[in-house]
């Protein structure tokens, strides 16, 4: 779906002639979208109770739902062939009801072809399982078409989430407001389609605003608001082509060693902070108190002899695996620090303060690679290309966003800069044979879309 044909008519047209044959009236179904989104400061702190700075992207996810007279509940995906997955999964609604999150995560992690129901499908287990939905009533089909890239880093699946919990919403009348939208979205990622993420994509996607940050301290989800980009501040994003994946082994390996430290703290020091966020440790009481604590490097099964567990309800340390436990765990606390100097240079809003906010970006992306081991050749690329044109051209700074490991680079400009982006994108794509695709401009999340159209 290009640009052009992202406008409500299209969308319905575009879902009734993919889905044709299990809508009966797709002009008719209800709708809701969501966008993806965009991580400008923040990134995999997220889990570790860090303030982000996220933006929604102008591309999005559809979703129109009906119901039906039986009790199926069928999900339809207009992309599912490009992907070669299956276009069209159907659960018994009493089935997908009342199996256990284990038995489901199990259920759809066999087939690749049908795995990405699990997004879809996987919010009707969660609302039962969380006591939102009744295990009784009819089925319903779901015709889904999204124009946020897979594996780009720009958080396909959580728009996919948002918008087929939000059109589920509205077609029970369940009234969840935005933040008990996220929270159910993100169970749906981490408890059956099996990625560890945080919440910072679901949270954005439900409730991120056109041009604005959201800014939201993840603990577990405080949102603190949007805010404006201020004047001539814009932010773009730059995919590397290398596809990420939350649920790949090196952004669980950083997860993990994160929980681990926290862990090694509390038993070396006796200091747990609250919450278990190592993000309410500052950087200056982490350098004099616990870094000499931690071990570069630990084994998982050394680890788990003198520690046991983690506090990480969604991952387990790995016996036989190396963790790199000191920088996996002090780049959260020093991220979350860079954010919060970020969102005061935002609120002065000068070009001075655009220069060190770019620098924050900087640094952020060196963190990402030097200390929680999720760099990548391809990103550090663009990163370079960016720095190598500088403020002299309008760009300020730049990243890699989200979990790393590839994706996309979010880029902070200053003035009007597109030509530069297009330059750094080309230069790219002549070095490394990829094709890259720029973000530019952003959206309404699920909950201020649906508020616009009453």
């Amino acid at each position: 779906m290009d640009a052009k044909a992202r406008s409500e008519p299209a969308v319905r047209r575009w879902l009734a002639r993919a889905a044709s044959l299990h809508l009966r009236h797709p002009g008719s179904a209800i709708l809701a979208r969501a966008p993806g989104r965009l991580d400008v400061m923040g990134g995999i702190a997220d889990y570790s109770g860090s303030t982000v700075l996220e933006g929604t992207l102008e591309r999005a996810a559809w979703a129109a739902i009906e119901p039906r007279d039986d009790d199926q509940l069928v999900a339809v995906s207009v992309q599912a062939a490009a992907e070669d997955w299956a276009d069209t999964v159907s659960w018994a609604r009493g089935d997908l009801l009342s199996a256990p999150y284990d038995q489901l995560r199990d259920a759809f992690a066999q087939d690749r072809r049908t795995h990405w129901a699990a997004y879809v499908l996987g919010a009707w287990a969660v609302l039962a399982r969380e006591g939102v939905l009744t295990r009784g009533g009819s089925g319903a089909t779901l015709a889904l078409v999204s124009d946020v890239p897979i594996g780009a880093g720009v958080s396909s699946s959580a728009a996919i989430e948002v918008a087929s919990m939000a059109a589920i919403d509205r077609m029970l009348g369940l009234g969840l407001t935005g933040i008990e939208l996220a929270r159910l979205c993100q169970i749906v990622e981490n408890r059956i389609a099996g990625a560890p993420c945080g919440i910072m994509d679901q949270v954005t996607s439900a409730l991120g605003e056109r041009g604005a940050l959201l800014a939201l301290r993840c603990q577990p989800h405080d949102v603190l608001g949007n805010r404006v980009l201020p004047d001539g501040w814009s932010v773009y994003g730059i995919s590397s082509a290398v596809r990420h994946v939350v649920g790949g082994g090196r952004y669980t390996r950083t997860r993990v060693a994160a929980f681990m430290g926290l862990e090694v703290i509390a038993h070396e020091a006796g200091v747990r902070p609250e919450g278990n966020y190592l993000c309410r440790f500052t950087p200056a009481q982490y350098s004099a108190q616990f870094r000499h604590l931690l071990p570069s490097k630990l084994l998982g099964e050394e680890f788990s002899a003198r520690y046991g567990g983690t506090a990480d309800p969604v991952t387990k340390v790995r016996p036989g695996v190396r963790y790199s436990v000191r920088g996996c765990t002090e780049h959260p606390i020093y991220e979350n620090h860079r954010v919060e100097q970020f969102m005061d240079l935002m609120a002065d809003g000068s070009r001075r303060a655009v220069e060190k906010a770019g620098a924050l970006m900087y640094g952020s992306h060196w963190s990402y690679g030097h200390r929680a081991g999720l760099g990548c050749a391809e990103t550090d690329l663009i990163v370079r290309l960016v720095r190598e044109r500088g403020p002299e051209r309008g760009l300020m700074g730049a990243k890699i966003t989200g979990g790393g490991s590839g994706g996309t680079v979010a880029v902070l400009t200053y003035g009007d800069a597109r030509q530069a982006v297009n330059e750094v994108a080309a230069e790219y794509a002549r070095l490394t044979g990829h094709r890259p695709q720029i973000f530019a401009g952003s959206s309404p999340g699920a909950i201020a879309w649906l508020a616009g159209r009453r």
